[in-house]
């Protein structure tokens, strides 16, 4: 018999095919089956109007939920919302984006950068110039001399973990089956980008039923070897000062029962990554909080000392070992759990275990035998918790007027949400005084983009983060309200997906914090011996060209977002400016789901928050006429000087 076929075009089998993909999942003997492609961003032009945007409309007039599509105001920003969407989702479901040619798919490019570095699922769909080069050049395409073959789409290739193009239409079924093998494995999951020039789009050809027919993606989760487990076993007993730390691995893979049960059992405690907040419940016994040149007290002084570290689901970024100074005890091991081979044998470690988190957690809670650490690290963990949470209680409550710090702005707004609401963030200096001071009681609470700190991630990823959750209570789970947390810098960078929220009618609480410049990097600048230079919004002194000392910019952010169609509640500086914003945050919770609240409030940015007793490595200028800068390069010598090359 012959197969049987159907005549569509390019763009058509795609969106069909998309329509009939299916995760599958198994968590503790729970079945679970989701559309990996729930629906397709794009924005429309020349190369994929009359393709992708052609097929997603014959579709919709067909049946509008075999794929549906969104709108956007930015394709970077499309990306971030399939980001936010897969982070809530634990990877078992993310968007597609289409673009058209030139701008509209290198605007994707950073949106790739951050989806990749984050390990995070998405899978973009940029438009390409002409196979056939019947016209050529066309509007928008790239051309050089040395390599005509080469087209903007090829800047996609380092930032994806996956890239193809489909030339002629018969590419099609190995480029998706390939991409879509990547998309959904846990070690290799990032952006995935099949390049689609416009003509192929828009061909015609004859596409087998089998490739239209329903596929399911099992998520891998491989087992944990015995004897590495054996290995890592005797590692941990003969440890006197063990830490673990948690990332976001350990969430993907909804270990953090298993990770409760461990620390628990052992007593070890427990440090987290930036993606791993949410890991343990923040007052849990074990639980020393955030780790690194964001971490807390607690977390930085254990881990000083810590002779056995093991890693769980955590690529090691720079901020997590504080530039490689977090670890002093020089006979320091490290045992590394991880889905990713890459991550697993990071820092030198003779003890990886390529594994799922949750699987790992499994066997090393059944090999225990009764293990437990000295009574003098419980101690000493329970006497650093203590210290560390008064520091914070005295930063959420201590009083600054007329503008609060952002330590009291992170406070109110912690008080104010419930236990099982979301607040976003990505970039400035909101995401390291959240790191070591948000307490977080649920698992899915915390979502702050760090791999990539990406500025202007906040709202887009929060509507994405927002997306999943109105999904996950019309599945009958918990309804929770995502709160995002932007600075002013960060704000001006992607706002515009407000309007795609005032479109829709989604409730994103956007808490908007006005501090007239860049608040971390202007801190990190001073740090630096740099005098805050260029990071502040300021007229410019035209006789010095310095943007450093004249009037502030009068800026309107609330009237900004006010005219894109958002409601604003303004908090005016003042004797009792927390209490409002916490009443303004109840407020905007308690109100129906018709568009996006923004909460603006004006702080003081030169009010730092808690010292971390840590560090990260930012080059110092080594010769400069600036005293600043001549005082700054003596104490990153110092601090250059405790740098571990290898931890072992």
């Amino acid at each position: 018999m012959g197969t049987t076929t159907r005549r569509m075009t390019v763009a058509q089998a795609v969106v069909e095919f998309l329509s009939k993909q299916y995760t599958v999942d198994s968590i503790n003997g729970v079945e679970y089956r989701e559309r990996l492609i729930p629906g397709t961003f794009g924005i429309f032009g020349h190369g994929n109007v009359a393709g992708v945007g052609q097929a997603l409309k014959q579709y919709q007039a067909a049946d509008p939920g075999i794929m549906p599509y969104y709108q956007g105001r930015n394709e970077q920003a499309q990306v971030h919302q399939a980001v936010g969407y897969a982070r809530h989702t634990r990877r078992r479901q993310t968007f597609a984006i289409s673009t058209s040619i030139g701008p509209g798919s290198s605007n994707l490019l950073t949106g790739a950068a951050l989806a990749t570095t984050n390990r995070l699922p998405v899978l973009l769909l940029p438009s390409d110039t002409f196979a056939t080069r019947a016209a050529d050049p066309v509007l928008q395409q790239l051309e050089l001399p040395y390599a005509y073959d080469i087209t903007v789409n090829d800047a996609f290739r380092p930032l994806s973990r996956f890239f193809d193009r489909v030339s002629r239409p018969e590419q099609l079924f190995s480029a998706f089956h390939h991409g879509l093998r990547v998309l959904t494995d846990p070690a290799e999951t990032g952006a995935v980008t099949i390049s689609l020039p416009q003509d192929v789009q828009a061909e015609a050809f004859e596409v087998p039923e089998e490739f239209l027919s329903e596929r399911e993606w099992r998520i891998r989760r491989p087992e944990a070897e015995d004897d590495d487990i054996s290995r890592a076993m005797e590692a941990i007993r003969a440890a006197k000062r063990p830490l673990i730390i948690a990332g976001g691995g350990v969430l993907y893979a909804y270990a953090n029962e298993e990770l409760a049960k461990f620390a628990e059992l052992t007593g070890i405690p427990v440090g987290n990554t930036q993606a791993g907040v949410g890991v343990l419940p923040w007052d849990h016994k074990q639980s020393v909080g955030a780790i690194g040149s964001t971490g807390t007290t607690a977390a930085n002084a254990i881990a000083a000392e810590a002779d056995l570290v093991i890693g769980i689901g955590t690529r090691y970024e720079d901020f997590t070992t504080a530039s490689r100074t977090a670890f002093q005890n020089p006979d320091v091991k490290f045992v590394n759990i991880n889905v990713a081979p890459i991550d697993a044998y990071k820092h030198g470690t003779t003890l990886p275990i390529v594994a799922d988190a949750r699987k790992a957690l499994v066997k090393l809670n059944s090999a225990l035998g009764g293990y437990r650490v000295g009574a003098d690290l419980e101690e000493k963990t329970a006497s650093e918790k203590k210290r560390w949470n008064a520091i914070v209680d005295e930063a959420f409550e201590t009083r600054h007027t007329p503008l609060p710090a952002q330590n009291e702005i992170i406070g109110a707004t912690n008080n104010a949400m419930d236990d099982h609401d979301v607040v976003i963030c990505a970039a400035g200096s909101l995401p390291g005084d959240l790191h070591k001071m948000w307490r977080v009681r649920d698992p899915f609470g915390y979502h702050v983009e760090y791999a990539y700190s990406c500025m202007g991630y906040e709202i887009p990823g929060g509507l994405g983060v927002k997306r999943a959750a109105l999904a996950e209570a019309a599945a009958g789970g918990v309804d929770r309200d995502v709160v995002v947390m932007v600075g002013d810098g960060s704000y001006l960078m992607m706002h515009t997906e407000l309007v795609t929220a005032v479109a829709e009618r989604i409730k994103l609480i956007v808490v908007l914090i006005q501090n007239h410049g860049y608040a971390s990097i202007g801190s990190l600048s001073e740090s630096l011996g740099s005098q805050r230079f260029g990071t502040q919004y300021r007229v410019l002194d035209a006789e010095r060209h310095s943007f450093d000392a004249g009037e502030k910019l009068p800026i309107d952010l609330a009237t900004n977002a006010e005219s894109l169609g958002a409601k604003v509640i303004r908090i005016e500086p003042g004797e009792h400016v927390i209490e409002a914003l916490g009443a303004a945050i109840k407020e905007a919770k308690a109100a129906p789901e018709t568009g996006p609240i923004v909460i603006h409030i004006e702080s003081d940015p030169l009010l730092d928050a808690p010292d971390s007793e840590s560090w990260w490595d930012v080059p110092v200028s080594a010769v400069s006429d600036l005293e600043s800068t001549q005082q700054a390069y003596q104490t990153y010598t110092q601090h250059k000087n405790r740098q571990r090359k290898l931890l072992g």
